[in-house]
């Protein structure tokens, strides 16, 4: 189950955490080795070997048990509709959430496989990768069926004039170091340039009414959450963020990702093939995967959530995504009906 964004992983549970965890399972066998895999906000992941076999060992930060425990229950239900997923392996007592030491545990069977990016994919591959989302959709809402209470609005849409703060904001540090690198040249002129975009566009605000479908959704499907064994998805991971939005926008943000090319353009061919099949399987007509469409589009020309992390937080580890996402809102905003019709067509 290999994972990208390895940064100064935090050290693996000693072996008095990992003997407490490994008793509270019948076949799990000794600890002979756990090595750091991530380090995210959500949790840590580590390579868990041990008598018995591997094991994707992971640490959840928010210890929130019943969360965990409702995110378990749901890849148990998905993975019995036939979606690949990777379910935790229960205990003894069939837990599937060890506490120890005040933090929250969870064991996975190990998965070989390998991420791909949407540039690696065939246009078949495209087709199959649009049709599994638009399954973990359809299934999600059988699973989840009874639980109306969890659903909310979709969050409004953003206001240019709070956006146009935050670029000040940022220009106002980008301006104030005194060590200035090619990267905050490149973002002092993407904020300016995106600052002219929002003023020219201002009026494209989308409309309260014209929100998507919601139901639950993966929450952060990307291609660092999906493990392919050759040319085949093997398991969707990481559920963290397992909640109720939009739909046809999740489809759209993953397809920005997936799909997004070094210069910041979409292979919109391959997007074509994506859509056509997510909105077979999930049953989502033109009008709301338009309306998902600018719904993500106005989304990415107000969101600076990587230089926030830069300059506001110190955290740099999303700046080697920033040139071809900042670029892609640019070029989205050029090519708007091309993007829209790829989606849509």
């Amino acid at each position: 189950m290999p994972r990208s964004h390895v940064h100064s992983a935090e050290a693996a549970p000693d072996g008095e955490t990992l003997g407490a965890l490994l008793r509270r399972y019948d076949s799990a066998g000794e600890a002979v080795s756990c090595e750091p895999l991530t380090q995210g906000l959500l949790n840590r992941g580590y390579r868990l070997a041990t008598t018995r076999g591997r094991f994707f060992l992971k640490h959840h930060l928010d210890g929130d048990r019943t969360a965990i425990a409702r995110q378990h229950r749901v890849t148990q239900r998905l993975g019995a509709l036939g979606v690949p997923v990777a379910p935790p392996v229960p205990d003894a007592d069939g837990r599937t959430v060890a506490v120890i030491g005040g933090r929250c545990y969870a064991l996975h069977p190990w998965i070989d496989g390998q991420h791909r990016a949407g540039g690696e994919l065939t246009t078949p591959q495209c087709w199959r990768l649009g049709g599994l989302l638009g399954l973990v959709h359809t299934c999600l809402e059988r699973v989840m069926r009874a639980r109306t209470g969890d659903r909310r609005p979709p969050e409004e849409a953003a206001d240019p004039e709070d956006t146009f703060d935050v670029i000040d904001e940022l220009l106002t540090l980008i301006r104030g170091r005194r060590d200035r690198d090619s990267f905050d040249e490149l973002a002092e002129h993407r904020l300016v340039e995106r600052r002219a975009l929002l003023e020219r566009h201002a009026h494209r605000h989308p409309e309260a009414h014209a929100v998507p479908v919601a139901g639950w959704v993966h929450g952060d499907f990307h291609p660092l959450n999906l493990l392919y064994r050759d040319t085949e998805p093997a398991a969707i991971v990481d559920w963290d963020r397992l909640g109720v939005q939009p739909r046809a926008e999740e489809a759209v943000r993953a397809a920005a990702i997936f799909f997004v090319r070094p210069d910041g353009t979409l292979e919109l061919t391959k997007v074509r093939s994506y859509a056509r099949a997510y909105r077979c399987t999930a049953g989502a007509g033109a009008f709301e995967m338009a309306a998902a469409v600018h719904r993500v589009w106005w989304e990415r020309l107000n969101d600076f959530w990587m230089l926030r992390w830069r300059y506001q937080r110190g955290d740099r580890r999303a700046d080697p995504q920033f040139p071809a996402a900042a670029a892609l809102v640019v070029w989205w905003t050029r090519e708007y009906d091309a993007v829209r019709d790829a989606f849509c067509g």
